[in-house]
Protein backbone atom coordinates (compact mmCIF):
# COMPACT_ATOMS: atom_id res chain seq x y z
CA UNK A 1 0.00 0.00 0.00
CA UNK A 2 2.85 2.40 0.94
CA UNK A 3 4.66 1.73 -2.35
CA UNK A 4 1.47 2.38 -4.29
CA UNK A 5 1.04 5.75 -2.59
CA UNK A 6 4.63 6.71 -3.43
CA UNK A 7 4.09 5.81 -7.09
CA UNK A 8 0.86 7.86 -7.18
CA UNK A 9 2.67 10.81 -5.60
CA UNK A 10 5.49 10.63 -8.12
CA UNK A 11 3.01 10.53 -11.03
CA UNK A 12 1.11 13.47 -9.52
CA UNK A 13 4.28 15.56 -9.29
CA UNK A 14 5.27 14.83 -12.88
CA UNK A 15 1.70 15.60 -14.04
CA UNK A 16 1.70 18.86 -12.09
CA UNK A 17 4.91 20.07 -13.72
CA UNK A 18 3.63 18.99 -17.13
CA UNK A 19 0.53 21.16 -16.64
CA UNK A 20 2.58 24.10 -15.41
CA UNK A 21 4.84 23.87 -18.44
CA UNK A 22 2.04 23.63 -20.98
CA UNK A 23 2.27 27.35 -21.73
CA UNK A 24 6.05 27.64 -21.29
CA UNK A 25 8.53 28.48 -24.02
CA UNK A 26 9.74 25.36 -25.79
CA UNK A 27 13.43 25.41 -24.67
CA UNK A 28 12.39 25.88 -21.04
CA UNK A 29 9.79 23.13 -21.39
CA UNK A 30 12.46 20.76 -22.65
CA UNK A 31 14.88 21.88 -19.96
CA UNK A 32 12.45 21.09 -17.14
CA UNK A 33 11.42 17.81 -18.74
CA UNK A 34 15.12 16.95 -18.82
CA UNK A 35 15.37 17.70 -15.11
CA UNK A 36 12.34 15.54 -14.36
CA UNK A 37 13.73 12.63 -16.35
CA UNK A 38 17.16 12.73 -14.76
CA UNK A 39 16.37 13.30 -11.08
CA UNK A 40 17.14 10.20 -9.01
CA UNK A 41 14.40 10.99 -6.50
CA UNK A 42 11.26 12.27 -8.19
CA UNK A 43 9.61 12.89 -4.80
CA UNK A 44 12.16 15.69 -4.21
CA UNK A 45 11.29 17.55 -7.40
CA UNK A 46 8.61 19.74 -5.83
CA UNK A 47 11.16 20.85 -3.19
CA UNK A 48 13.90 21.65 -5.68
CA UNK A 49 12.37 22.94 -8.93
CA UNK A 50 10.19 26.05 -9.05
CA UNK A 51 8.61 27.69 -12.09
CA UNK A 52 6.88 31.11 -12.14
CA UNK A 53 3.55 29.29 -11.77
CA UNK A 54 4.59 27.90 -8.39
CA UNK A 55 3.35 29.89 -5.39
CA UNK A 56 6.78 29.61 -3.71
CA UNK A 57 8.65 31.05 -6.70
CA UNK A 58 8.34 34.81 -5.83
CA UNK A 59 9.40 34.27 -2.22
CA UNK A 60 12.42 32.17 -3.15
CA UNK A 61 13.50 34.67 -5.81
CA UNK A 62 13.25 37.70 -3.54
CA UNK A 63 14.31 36.13 -0.24
CA UNK A 64 18.04 36.78 -0.74
CA UNK A 65 18.08 39.44 -3.43
CA UNK A 66 19.88 42.16 -1.51
CA UNK A 67 19.12 45.09 -3.86
CA UNK A 68 15.49 46.00 -4.58
CA UNK A 69 16.68 47.79 -7.71
CA UNK A 70 16.71 44.33 -9.32
CA UNK A 71 13.33 43.17 -8.04
CA UNK A 72 11.15 45.41 -10.19
CA UNK A 73 8.43 44.18 -12.56
CA UNK A 74 10.72 45.04 -15.48
CA UNK A 75 13.65 42.99 -14.16
CA UNK A 76 14.17 39.77 -16.18
CA UNK A 77 13.29 36.74 -14.07
CA UNK A 78 14.64 33.18 -14.13
CA UNK A 79 12.39 30.80 -15.99
CA UNK A 80 13.20 28.12 -13.43
CA UNK A 81 14.68 28.23 -9.93
CA UNK A 82 16.57 25.22 -8.57
CA UNK A 83 17.35 24.89 -4.86
CA UNK A 84 19.39 21.66 -4.90
CA UNK A 85 20.05 19.77 -1.72
CA UNK A 86 22.45 17.29 -3.27
CA UNK A 87 25.44 17.57 -5.61
CA UNK A 88 23.88 15.16 -8.11
CA UNK A 89 21.00 17.60 -8.69
CA UNK A 90 23.47 20.33 -9.66
CA UNK A 91 25.08 17.91 -12.11
CA UNK A 92 21.67 17.29 -13.66
CA UNK A 93 21.04 21.04 -13.88
CA UNK A 94 24.32 21.60 -15.73
CA UNK A 95 23.66 18.68 -18.10
CA UNK A 96 20.16 19.84 -18.99
CA UNK A 97 21.13 23.51 -19.35
CA UNK A 98 23.92 22.63 -21.78
CA UNK A 99 21.67 20.30 -23.71
CA UNK A 100 18.88 22.85 -24.19
CA UNK A 101 20.79 26.13 -24.38
CA UNK A 102 19.66 27.64 -21.06
CA UNK A 103 22.11 29.87 -19.19
CA UNK A 104 22.71 29.46 -15.48
CA UNK A 105 23.10 32.03 -12.72
CA UNK A 106 24.53 30.93 -9.37
CA UNK A 107 23.49 32.58 -6.12
CA UNK A 108 25.07 31.99 -2.71
CA UNK A 109 24.31 35.20 -0.78
CA UNK A 110 22.60 37.47 -3.31
CA UNK A 111 24.74 40.54 -2.57
CA UNK A 112 25.87 41.17 -6.14
CA UNK A 113 25.73 44.96 -6.67
CA UNK A 114 24.25 44.50 -10.15
CA UNK A 115 22.16 41.42 -9.45
CA UNK A 116 24.30 39.31 -11.78
CA UNK A 117 23.84 36.24 -9.57
CA UNK A 118 20.08 36.19 -10.18
CA UNK A 119 19.32 38.41 -13.22
CA UNK A 120 20.01 37.95 -16.94
CA UNK A 121 18.69 39.24 -20.25
CA UNK A 122 19.20 35.78 -21.78
CA UNK A 123 16.89 32.82 -20.98
CA UNK A 124 18.29 31.39 -17.75
CA UNK A 125 17.64 29.35 -14.65
CA UNK A 126 18.72 30.30 -11.15
CA UNK A 127 20.81 27.81 -9.21
CA UNK A 128 20.17 28.91 -5.65
CA UNK A 129 22.71 27.27 -3.34
CA UNK A 130 20.83 28.02 -0.11
CA UNK A 131 20.95 24.37 1.04
CA UNK A 132 24.75 24.22 0.77
CA UNK A 133 25.46 26.07 4.01
CA UNK A 134 27.12 23.51 6.27
CA UNK A 135 29.90 24.65 8.62
CA UNK A 136 32.39 22.16 10.04
CA UNK A 137 35.07 23.52 12.40
CA UNK A 138 38.12 21.39 13.28
CA UNK A 139 39.73 23.08 16.28
CA UNK A 140 42.65 20.67 16.41
CA UNK A 141 43.82 21.34 12.85
CA UNK A 142 42.61 24.96 12.91
CA UNK A 143 40.65 24.52 9.72
CA UNK A 144 37.00 24.64 8.68
CA UNK A 145 34.91 23.50 5.74
CA UNK A 146 32.39 26.19 4.79
CA UNK A 147 29.42 25.56 2.52
CA UNK A 148 29.16 28.10 -0.27
CA UNK A 149 25.84 29.55 0.99
CA UNK A 150 26.85 29.75 4.63
CA UNK A 151 26.42 33.38 5.67
CA UNK A 152 29.47 35.06 7.13
CA UNK A 153 27.67 35.76 10.40
CA UNK A 154 26.84 32.06 10.78
CA UNK A 155 30.48 31.20 10.14
CA UNK A 156 31.78 33.63 12.75
CA UNK A 157 29.32 32.41 15.35
CA UNK A 158 30.18 28.73 14.73
CA UNK A 159 33.92 29.38 14.96
CA UNK A 160 33.58 31.48 18.11
CA UNK A 161 31.49 28.78 19.80
CA UNK A 162 34.07 26.15 18.88
CA UNK A 163 37.05 28.20 20.09
CA UNK A 164 36.89 31.92 20.87
CA UNK A 165 40.60 32.32 20.06
CA UNK A 166 40.19 31.22 16.43
CA UNK A 167 39.04 33.42 13.56
CA UNK A 168 38.49 33.38 9.81
CA UNK A 169 39.65 36.61 8.11
CA UNK A 170 36.50 37.55 6.22
CA UNK A 171 34.38 40.63 5.71
CA UNK A 172 32.05 42.74 7.82
CA UNK A 173 28.53 42.09 6.50
CA UNK A 174 27.01 39.04 8.26
CA UNK A 175 24.55 38.13 5.48
CA UNK A 176 27.20 37.83 2.74
CA UNK A 177 27.57 34.29 1.40
CA UNK A 178 30.94 32.55 1.65
CA UNK A 179 30.88 31.65 -2.05
CA UNK A 180 30.77 35.22 -3.31
CA UNK A 181 33.06 36.53 -0.58
CA UNK A 182 35.94 34.12 -1.24
CA UNK A 183 35.62 33.83 -5.02
CA UNK A 184 36.22 37.60 -5.29
CA UNK A 185 38.87 37.93 -2.58
CA UNK A 186 37.13 38.91 0.67
CA UNK A 187 38.59 41.79 2.66
CA UNK A 188 37.73 42.84 6.20
CA UNK A 189 38.89 44.64 9.33
CA UNK A 190 41.79 42.23 9.89
CA UNK A 191 43.13 41.90 6.34
CA UNK A 192 46.14 44.02 7.33
CA UNK A 193 47.22 41.24 9.68
CA UNK A 194 45.92 38.02 8.10
CA UNK A 195 45.35 38.83 4.42
CA UNK A 196 42.15 38.25 2.48
CA UNK A 197 39.64 35.45 2.97
CA UNK A 198 40.88 33.93 -0.30
CA UNK A 199 44.49 34.02 0.95
CA UNK A 200 43.44 31.62 3.72
CA UNK A 201 41.73 28.99 1.53
CA UNK A 202 43.52 25.64 1.37
CA UNK A 203 41.04 23.42 -0.52
CA UNK A 204 37.70 23.54 -2.32
CA UNK A 205 35.00 21.36 -3.83
CA UNK A 206 33.74 22.43 -7.26
CA UNK A 207 31.55 21.07 -10.05
CA UNK A 208 32.93 21.91 -13.49
CA UNK A 209 31.12 22.34 -16.81
CA UNK A 210 31.33 18.59 -17.45
CA UNK A 211 29.62 17.81 -14.15
CA UNK A 212 32.75 16.48 -12.46
CA UNK A 213 33.13 17.02 -8.72
CA UNK A 214 36.68 18.18 -8.08
CA UNK A 215 38.86 19.04 -5.10
CA UNK A 216 42.16 20.88 -5.13
CA UNK A 217 44.16 17.81 -6.09
CA UNK A 218 41.91 16.73 -8.95
CA UNK A 219 41.21 20.23 -10.31
CA UNK A 220 44.88 21.25 -10.39
CA UNK A 221 46.59 24.40 -9.16
CA UNK A 222 45.50 26.65 -12.06
CA UNK A 223 41.81 25.99 -11.45
CA UNK A 224 42.33 26.36 -7.71
CA UNK A 225 44.15 29.67 -8.27
CA UNK A 226 41.28 31.06 -10.37
CA UNK A 227 38.49 30.41 -7.87
CA UNK A 228 40.22 32.32 -5.05
CA UNK A 229 39.61 35.89 -6.12
CA UNK A 230 39.14 35.43 -9.86
CA UNK A 231 35.36 35.60 -10.23
CA UNK A 232 34.64 31.99 -9.29
CA UNK A 233 31.31 31.70 -11.14
CA UNK A 234 33.26 32.02 -14.42
CA UNK A 235 34.77 28.58 -13.87
CA UNK A 236 32.39 26.29 -12.01
CA UNK A 237 29.84 25.79 -9.27
CA UNK A 238 31.65 26.19 -5.97
CA UNK A 239 30.28 23.79 -3.35
CA UNK A 240 32.50 24.56 -0.36
CA UNK A 241 35.84 25.98 0.69
CA UNK A 242 38.26 24.66 3.28
CA UNK A 243 39.95 27.51 5.13
CA UNK A 244 42.72 28.02 7.63
CA UNK A 245 41.70 29.57 10.93
CA UNK A 246 44.05 32.05 12.57
CA UNK A 247 44.65 32.91 16.21
CA UNK A 248 43.04 36.08 17.51
CA UNK A 249 42.63 37.66 20.92
CA UNK A 250 39.16 36.84 22.28
CA UNK A 251 38.94 40.36 23.71
CA UNK A 252 40.17 43.61 22.23
CA UNK A 253 39.46 47.33 22.06
CA UNK A 254 37.35 49.41 19.68
CA UNK A 255 36.31 53.00 19.20
CA UNK A 256 34.01 54.88 16.86
CA UNK A 257 34.50 58.64 16.91
CA UNK A 258 32.62 61.18 14.80
CA UNK A 259 34.10 64.43 13.50
CA UNK A 260 32.37 67.27 11.66
CA UNK A 261 33.72 69.84 9.25
CA UNK A 262 34.06 72.25 12.16
CA UNK A 263 36.10 69.59 13.98
CA UNK A 264 38.65 69.43 11.15
CA UNK A 265 37.18 66.36 9.39
CA UNK A 266 38.92 67.25 6.09
CA UNK A 267 42.33 67.53 7.76
CA UNK A 268 41.76 64.31 9.67
CA UNK A 269 40.80 62.39 6.53
CA UNK A 270 43.89 63.76 4.83
CA UNK A 271 46.17 62.63 7.67
CA UNK A 272 44.39 59.26 7.89
CA UNK A 273 45.58 58.38 4.37
CA UNK A 274 49.20 58.63 5.47
CA UNK A 275 48.99 56.83 8.82
CA UNK A 276 46.23 54.18 8.62
CA UNK A 277 48.11 51.89 6.16
CA UNK A 278 51.32 52.21 8.20
CA UNK A 279 50.01 51.48 11.69
CA UNK A 280 50.84 48.21 13.52
CA UNK A 281 48.91 45.28 12.06
CA UNK A 282 46.96 44.69 15.24
CA UNK A 283 45.26 48.04 14.66
CA UNK A 284 42.87 48.81 11.81
CA UNK A 285 41.12 52.18 11.53
CA UNK A 286 38.56 52.60 8.76
CA UNK A 287 37.09 55.95 7.78
CA UNK A 288 33.47 56.51 6.83
CA UNK A 289 31.81 59.69 5.82
CA UNK A 290 28.41 60.84 4.75
CA UNK A 291 26.72 64.23 4.61
CA UNK A 292 28.20 66.51 7.26
CA UNK A 293 30.46 64.15 9.24
CA UNK A 294 33.25 61.58 9.14
CA UNK A 295 33.54 58.57 11.44
CA UNK A 296 36.78 56.80 12.38
CA UNK A 297 36.20 53.20 13.44
CA UNK A 298 39.04 51.27 15.08
CA UNK A 299 39.56 47.62 16.05
CA UNK A 300 42.66 46.76 18.04
CA UNK A 301 44.01 43.44 19.32
CA UNK A 302 45.19 44.81 22.64
CA UNK A 303 44.18 46.77 25.72
CA UNK A 304 42.92 50.34 25.99
CA UNK A 305 46.15 51.85 27.27
CA UNK A 306 48.22 50.37 24.45
CA UNK A 307 45.71 51.61 21.90
CA UNK A 308 45.78 55.13 23.33
CA UNK A 309 49.59 55.09 23.23
CA UNK A 310 49.55 54.09 19.55
CA UNK A 311 47.01 56.78 18.72
CA UNK A 312 49.19 59.38 20.43
CA UNK A 313 52.17 58.19 18.38
CA UNK A 314 50.51 57.87 14.97
CA UNK A 315 47.34 59.96 14.96
CA UNK A 316 47.17 62.40 17.89
CA UNK A 317 45.09 64.84 15.81
CA UNK A 318 42.08 62.54 16.12
CA UNK A 319 41.97 63.24 19.86
CA UNK A 320 40.80 59.78 21.01
CA UNK A 321 40.27 59.48 24.77
CA UNK A 322 39.76 56.57 27.11
CA UNK A 323 36.05 57.36 27.24
CA UNK A 324 35.85 56.77 23.47
CA UNK A 325 37.20 53.21 23.79
CA UNK A 326 35.31 50.01 24.53
CA UNK A 327 36.70 46.58 25.40
CA UNK A 328 34.69 43.99 23.48
CA UNK A 329 34.92 40.41 22.20
CA UNK A 330 36.13 40.06 18.62
CA UNK A 331 32.76 38.62 17.67
CA UNK A 332 31.02 41.75 18.95
CA UNK A 333 32.76 44.06 16.51
CA UNK A 334 30.25 43.24 13.76
CA UNK A 335 27.34 44.57 15.80
CA UNK A 336 29.51 47.37 17.20
CA UNK A 337 30.45 48.76 13.80
CA UNK A 338 26.78 49.14 12.88
CA UNK A 339 25.99 50.91 16.13
CA UNK A 340 23.93 48.03 17.55
CA UNK A 341 23.75 46.91 21.16
CA UNK A 342 26.27 44.15 21.86
CA UNK A 343 23.43 42.17 23.41
CA UNK A 344 22.18 41.72 19.84
CA UNK A 345 25.43 40.16 18.56
CA UNK A 346 24.07 36.61 18.30
CA UNK A 347 20.78 37.64 16.67
CA UNK A 348 22.62 39.96 14.27
CA UNK A 349 25.07 37.29 13.17
CA UNK A 350 22.56 34.49 12.77
CA UNK A 351 19.86 36.45 10.96
CA UNK A 352 19.99 35.99 7.19
CA UNK A 353 17.88 39.13 6.76
CA UNK A 354 19.83 42.34 6.17
CA UNK A 355 18.22 44.79 8.65
CA UNK A 356 19.43 47.84 6.73
CA UNK A 357 17.51 46.91 3.58
CA UNK A 358 14.35 48.10 5.28
CA UNK A 359 15.78 51.62 5.49
CA UNK A 360 17.37 51.92 2.04
CA UNK A 361 16.46 48.88 -0.06
CA UNK A 362 17.61 50.38 -3.40
CA UNK A 363 21.24 51.28 -4.04
CA UNK A 364 24.01 51.92 -6.52
CA UNK A 365 27.52 51.02 -5.38
CA UNK A 366 31.01 51.45 -6.85
CA UNK A 367 34.59 50.97 -5.67
CA UNK A 368 38.14 52.27 -5.99
CA UNK A 369 41.62 51.36 -4.82
CA UNK A 370 43.67 54.42 -3.87
CA UNK A 371 47.45 54.35 -4.31
CA UNK A 372 48.26 58.02 -3.73
CA UNK A 373 46.74 60.22 -1.00
CA UNK A 374 43.96 62.53 -2.12
CA UNK A 375 44.76 66.20 -1.57
CA UNK A 376 42.86 68.39 0.88
CA UNK A 377 41.31 70.30 -2.01
CA UNK A 378 40.20 67.00 -3.52
CA UNK A 379 38.66 65.93 -0.23
CA UNK A 380 36.77 69.22 -0.04
CA UNK A 381 35.40 68.66 -3.55
CA UNK A 382 34.22 65.17 -2.58
CA UNK A 383 32.81 66.45 0.73
CA UNK A 384 30.87 69.18 -1.08
CA UNK A 385 29.38 66.63 -3.45
CA UNK A 386 27.96 64.74 -0.46
CA UNK A 387 26.61 68.00 0.95
CA UNK A 388 24.78 68.72 -2.32
CA UNK A 389 22.81 65.48 -2.23
CA UNK A 390 19.48 66.32 -0.62
CA UNK A 391 17.70 63.05 -1.38
CA UNK A 392 18.30 59.46 -0.30
CA UNK A 393 21.33 58.31 1.69
CA UNK A 394 24.97 58.39 0.62
CA UNK A 395 28.10 57.03 2.25
CA UNK A 396 31.72 56.25 1.55
CA UNK A 397 33.93 53.83 3.46
CA UNK A 398 37.72 53.65 3.34
CA UNK A 399 39.39 50.43 4.49
CA UNK A 400 43.18 50.62 4.99
CA UNK A 401 45.55 48.10 3.43
CA UNK A 402 49.28 47.79 4.07
CA UNK A 403 50.74 45.32 6.55
CA UNK A 404 50.25 41.72 5.38
CA UNK A 405 48.62 42.97 2.17
CA UNK A 406 51.93 44.54 1.13
CA UNK A 407 53.78 41.23 1.56
CA UNK A 408 51.61 38.93 -0.55
CA UNK A 409 52.70 38.88 -4.22
CA UNK A 410 50.28 40.38 -6.76
CA UNK A 411 50.17 37.05 -8.62
CA UNK A 412 49.57 34.89 -5.55
CA UNK A 413 45.82 34.83 -6.32
CA UNK A 414 43.86 36.76 -9.00
CA UNK A 415 43.17 39.66 -6.60
CA UNK A 416 45.95 42.10 -7.60
CA UNK A 417 45.46 45.16 -5.38
CA UNK A 418 48.40 44.60 -3.05
CA UNK A 419 51.73 46.43 -2.81
CA UNK A 420 51.28 50.19 -3.06
CA UNK A 421 47.53 50.17 -2.40
CA UNK A 422 46.76 52.50 0.50
CA UNK A 423 43.08 51.76 0.92
CA UNK A 424 39.92 50.44 -0.68
CA UNK A 425 36.93 52.74 -1.21
CA UNK A 426 33.30 51.71 -1.54
CA UNK A 427 30.73 54.42 -2.18
CA UNK A 428 27.02 53.79 -1.94
CA UNK A 429 24.05 55.88 -3.04
CA UNK A 430 20.84 54.42 -1.62
CA UNK A 431 17.16 55.37 -1.65
CA UNK A 432 13.86 53.95 -0.42
CA UNK A 433 11.45 54.61 -3.29
CA UNK A 434 10.70 52.50 -6.40
CA UNK A 435 10.15 55.72 -8.36
CA UNK A 436 12.31 55.51 -11.51
CA UNK A 437 13.02 59.24 -11.57
CA UNK A 438 14.27 59.08 -8.00
CA UNK A 439 16.41 56.06 -8.88
CA UNK A 440 17.95 57.77 -11.89
CA UNK A 441 18.85 60.84 -9.83
CA UNK A 442 20.65 58.61 -7.34
CA UNK A 443 22.47 56.67 -10.05
CA UNK A 444 23.53 59.90 -11.75
CA UNK A 445 24.83 61.23 -8.44
CA UNK A 446 26.83 58.02 -7.93
CA UNK A 447 28.37 58.37 -11.38
CA UNK A 448 29.26 61.99 -10.69
CA UNK A 449 30.97 60.96 -7.46
CA UNK A 450 32.93 58.28 -9.33
CA UNK A 451 33.95 60.85 -11.94
CA UNK A 452 35.07 63.24 -9.21
CA UNK A 453 37.10 60.51 -7.49
CA UNK A 454 38.71 59.79 -10.84
CA UNK A 455 40.44 63.15 -10.80
CA UNK A 456 42.61 61.88 -7.96
CA UNK A 457 43.13 58.25 -9.01
CA UNK A 458 45.42 57.41 -11.96
CA UNK A 459 43.93 55.41 -14.81
CA UNK A 460 46.38 54.33 -17.51
CA UNK A 461 46.72 51.23 -19.64
CA UNK A 462 49.73 50.09 -17.62
CA UNK A 463 48.05 50.96 -14.31
CA UNK A 464 44.25 50.87 -14.74
CA UNK A 465 42.04 52.36 -12.06
CA UNK A 466 41.32 49.54 -9.64
CA UNK A 467 37.90 48.13 -8.78
CA UNK A 468 36.81 45.28 -6.52
CA UNK A 469 35.16 42.42 -8.39
CA UNK A 470 32.87 41.65 -5.43
CA UNK A 471 31.42 45.15 -5.91
CA UNK A 472 30.52 44.29 -9.47
CA UNK A 473 30.21 47.43 -11.61
CA UNK A 474 28.58 47.18 -15.04
CA UNK A 475 29.45 50.83 -15.71
CA UNK A 476 33.01 49.58 -16.31
CA UNK A 477 31.78 47.50 -19.26
CA UNK A 478 30.16 44.14 -19.96
CA UNK A 479 30.39 41.22 -22.32
CA UNK A 480 28.05 41.01 -25.31
CA UNK A 481 24.62 39.72 -24.37
CA UNK A 482 24.66 37.37 -27.35
CA UNK A 483 27.52 35.85 -29.27
CA UNK A 484 31.28 36.08 -28.86
CA UNK A 485 33.02 38.65 -26.65
CA UNK A 486 36.66 39.33 -27.50
CA UNK A 487 39.36 39.32 -24.85
CA UNK A 488 40.13 42.95 -25.61
CA UNK A 489 36.51 43.95 -25.14
CA UNK A 490 36.37 42.11 -21.81
CA UNK A 491 39.70 43.60 -20.81
CA UNK A 492 37.97 47.01 -20.62
CA UNK A 493 36.29 45.87 -17.39
CA UNK A 494 38.60 42.96 -16.52
CA UNK A 495 41.73 45.07 -16.16
CA UNK A 496 40.07 47.14 -13.43
CA UNK A 497 39.39 44.02 -11.36
CA UNK A 498 42.40 41.84 -12.13
CA UNK A 499 45.07 44.02 -13.80
CA UNK A 500 47.95 41.80 -15.03
CA UNK A 501 46.25 38.64 -13.71
CA UNK A 502 43.46 38.96 -16.29
CA UNK A 503 45.39 37.17 -19.05
CA UNK A 504 46.13 34.17 -16.85
CA UNK A 505 42.42 33.91 -16.02
CA UNK A 506 41.63 33.86 -19.75
CA UNK A 507 44.10 31.00 -20.29
CA UNK A 508 42.60 29.01 -17.41
CA UNK A 509 39.10 29.61 -18.76
CA UNK A 510 40.27 28.12 -22.06
CA UNK A 511 41.47 24.98 -20.30
CA UNK A 512 38.55 24.24 -18.02
CA UNK A 513 35.48 25.72 -19.75
CA UNK A 514 36.23 25.84 -23.51
CA UNK A 515 32.52 25.88 -24.40
CA UNK A 516 31.98 28.95 -22.19
CA UNK A 517 29.09 27.39 -20.27
CA UNK A 518 29.75 29.63 -17.26
CA UNK A 519 28.91 32.80 -19.11
CA UNK A 520 27.46 36.07 -17.82
CA UNK A 521 27.86 39.84 -18.18
CA UNK A 522 31.32 39.93 -16.61
CA UNK A 523 32.49 36.34 -16.88
CA UNK A 524 36.04 35.63 -18.00
CA UNK A 525 35.97 35.35 -21.83
CA UNK A 526 37.51 32.84 -24.22
CA UNK A 527 40.48 33.79 -26.38
CA UNK A 528 40.01 33.87 -30.21
CA UNK A 529 41.93 30.60 -30.53
CA UNK A 530 39.35 28.85 -28.38
CA UNK A 531 36.47 30.11 -30.49
CA UNK A 532 38.18 28.99 -33.69
CA UNK A 533 38.90 25.55 -32.23
CA UNK A 534 35.28 25.18 -31.14
CA UNK A 535 34.01 26.12 -34.63
CA UNK A 536 36.38 23.60 -36.25
CA UNK A 537 35.23 20.85 -33.88
CA UNK A 538 31.58 21.63 -34.66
Amino acid sequence: MKKALIVILQLAIVLLFSILLATSAQPVNKFVQCLLQNFDDSTAISQVIFTPNNHSYPLILSSRSQNMLFQTIQTPKPQVIMTPNHESQIQVGIHCAKKHGIQMRIRSGGHDFNGASYVSEAPFFLLDMINFRSISVDVQSRTAWLGVAAALGEVYYAIYKANSSLYFPGGSAPTVGIGGLVSGGGYGPFSRKYGLAADNVIDARVIDANGRILDRKSMGEDFFWAIRGGNGASFGVILSYQVNLVEIRPNFTAFNVLRTLEQNAIQLLHKWQYVAPKMPRDLSISARFATGSAAFLAFFQGDVNTLLSLMEEYFPELGVTKDDCHEIRWIDNYAYQFGLSLELTQDFLLSRVNPFLKLSPYFKGRSDFVQKPISKSGLREIWNLFSQRNFGESSMEWTPFGGKMDEIPVSNIPFPHRVGTLFLVVHIASWNSPNTTFAQRSINWSRKLYETMGKYIPNTRSNPRGAYVNYRDFDLGTNNRHGYTSVEQARVWGAHYFKSNFDRLVKIKMMIDPENFFNFEQSIPLSPRDVIKKEINV
